[in-house]
């Protein structure tokens, strides 16, 4: 992708993307029942410490969002949002089939999906990262989206998330 159409266009992805992350996280801290209620939550789905997955959340949703606003190491910010849509999709959304409207995962799918394109993407030159000199697209951007990301994932669920028995 090249043109300054190209770019325009990955701004409004980036702008899109970092703000629903931001909106996210910070309902997770300031929302409804804030870190209590998204620590209640969290335990309902299993995860152990829960308090801790409340704060990691925020911090991650947060942060990731900001990143990408900015566009500033998108790819690492790319694989937290993946990260994070792993973690909903695996735990939350998936025993619910496909559609959003049932609670399904079709949601974070297209989140997700989206974050890994946009690590081939790239930022688009209305960032940061060409600003600094980062420059990590391609084949490479997708690596290291799906390189940090799903790993994450996998210490995560491994380390905190404990599935309720059924009988």
């Amino acid at each position: 992708m090249t043109g300054e159409a190209s770019d325009a266009a990955l701004l409004v992805v980036r702008l899109v993307l970092g703000v629903v992350m931001v909106a996210h996280g910070w309902n997770h801290w300031r929302g409804g029942g804030g870190i209590t209620g998204t620590a209640g939550w969290f335990a309902g789905l299993g995860l152990n410490r829960p308090r801790l997955q409340a704060w990691l959340s925020v911090v991650t949703e947060l942060g990731a969002g900001a990143l990408l606003v900015s566009g500033l190491l998108t790819s690492l910010a790319c694989a937290a949002v993946l990260s994070v849509m792993l973690v909903a999709g695996v735990l939350a959304h998936r025993p619910h089939g496909f559609f959003v409207f049932k609670e399904g995962y079709e949601y974070v799918l297209v989140l997700g999906v989206l974050a890994v394109a946009l690590g081939a993407w790239g930022p688009g030159e209305y960032a940061l990262d060409p600003a600094v000199g980062i420059g990590v697209t391609g084949w490479a951007g997708v690596g290291l989206v799906l390189g940090v990301g799903v790993p994450a994932t996998a210490v995560l669920l491994g380390v905190f998330w404990r599935p309720r028995k059924t009988r």
